[in-house]
């Protein structure tokens, strides 16, 4: 059962929501820094997608220089904060530090790159000069980690960028698909204005660009980034899945950001899935009040989440069930239950073990199996694409089939991290840069 009463008014879903990761004070930032090895070979450094020069700029904090330590995280990856709160540092940064080989904990990096550039955010700080116009223009279609990321970049070299952005606010998933105990809604939209401020590149709003306004944007613009994404949540076929109160995961978790007080999750919640996505939508159900179980067809150790990610549905009140296959989902206009089999690994082929079927009641289902690519969108375009639709790009300068076009993010890699998208993001940036430049 949860450990949670449902929140009636935003003060009570604040507190359920409470921050994984809060922000330090400057005494817990002191000795916290103080803590750091500042070692000569770093493998925090090479852990970071990003490359941020972590130990540089925990010594920074430790002298106060918080200027330079903002500097140094926005110089290297340009979401500093957003990725302080919302990056896997279990695994990525911390889970690299030395002190885990001593049965110490590692230093709280993520914590302490939030600390820095909040102080930079809210003092407005002056970080980084803008070259002079460089004459050309460059068009960003989606203002997500990757396209922002490539935006600071060119703004910075001094080409002119306008961003399209097919929803009402910025930052893509870190806004829109990242869960409230992770990070807030003004947390994110205060760091894109900072942004904005410092390299003065546009965005414009509710603006979708496909079929023939790819045409006019490739005369209008020197070069075109796309950084869009992925689409909705994709079906699998199960009987049922249309059914009202069958969602899908990322639509679920941006209707909670956006407009918490109107979710309603019922008693009885199932989730399917056994990805990070899935484990944040057990979570926040859970944090709602109801009872919630996920399902995974695979087992435990095959489920895709982060051990930590599994840890904080667990501490919510969540139960998970493991190979565990949804055969049908019921009801007559709205889902009140699921038919479920269990399953088993029968070399290397999953099976379904006869016999062994049973129901769950539910009230919602929430439907953690992947997002759709939007290959569609770019149909006029002529672009090149993998077996699995993600857009073929070089690995090196991210430049696509067509060369006046580059992209980055979610549509190249599948679905990664916030951080993987500010890199890539970054290097079409300069990829474009040295692309305008011959």
């Amino acid at each position: 059962m949860s450990d949670f009463t449902r929140p009636s008014n935003l003060d009570e879903f604040a507190e359920n929501f409470a921050q994984i990761k809060p922000l330090m004070d400057a005494n817990m930032a002191y000795y916290e820094s103080s803590r750091c090895l500042f070692c000569y070979d770093a493998p925090c450094i090479q852990a970071c997608p990003t490359g941020i020069d972590i130990p540089l700029f925990i010594k920074q904090i430790n002298t106060n220089n918080l200027t330079g330590a903002a500097r140094t995280i926005y110089s290297a990856n340009y979401f500093g904060h957003t990725c302080g709160k919302v990056c896997p540092t279990e695994v990525l940064c911390e889970g690299a530090c030395v002190y885990n080989e001593q049965d110490v904990k590692p230093i709280e990096i993520g914590r302490l790159q939030s600390h820095a550039t909040t102080i930079a955010i809210k003092s407005d700080k002056k970080l980084f000069n803008v070259a002079q116009p460089n004459g050309k223009k460059v068009a960003v279609i989606g203002a997500g980690p990757a396209g922002i990321s490539c935006a600071c970049e060119l703004s910075q070299l001094g080409f002119s960028v306008k961003i399209f952005e097919a929803k009402s606010k910025p930052s893509g998933l870190a806004l829109h698909g990242t869960a409230p105990y992770k990070i807030t809604n003004q947390e994110v939209l205060d760091e894109v204005d900072y942004l904005k401020t410092q390299f003065g590149f546009e965005i414009q709003y509710d603006t979708r660009i496909k079929g023939d306004r790819f045409e006019e944007l490739e005369k209008q613009f020197d070069a075109i980034f796309l950084g869009i994404g992925l689409g909705d949540t994709r079906f699998t076929n199960t009987s049922g899945e249309e059914l009202e109160n069958s969602v899908g995961a990322t639509e679920f978790i941006e209707k909670l950001k956006l407009d918490p007080l109107s979710v309603e999750v019922g008693k009885k919640v199932v989730v399917i899935g056994g990805g990070n996505t899935a484990m944040d939508g057990a979570s926040e159900c859970a944090r709602l009040g109801a009872d919630v179980t996920l399902l995974y067809r695979r087992s435990k150790a095959e489920m895709g989440a982060y051990e930590f990610e599994y840890d904080l549905i667990r501490s919510a009140g969540a139960k998970a069930m493991f190979n565990i296959s949804v055969k049908e989902i019921m009801g007559a206009d709205k889902v009140v239950r699921v038919r479920c089999v269990k399953t088993q690994n029968s070399n290397g082929k999953l099976e379904e073990i006869p016999g062994s079927e049973f129901s769950l009641a539910c009230d919602l289902l929430i439907r953690a199996t992947g997002q759709k690519k939007q290959t569609s969108l770019l149909d006029s375009v002529g672009l090149g694409f993998d077996k699995k639709g993600k857009i073929e790009v070089d690995p090196v300068n991210y430049q696509c089939s067509k060369k006046q076009y580059f992209a980055g993010g979610d549509a190249v890699n599948g679905g990664a991290e916030v951080v993987n998208a500010c890199y890539e993001g970054k290097k079409a940036a300069l990829g474009i840069h040295e692309y305008l430049s011959k």
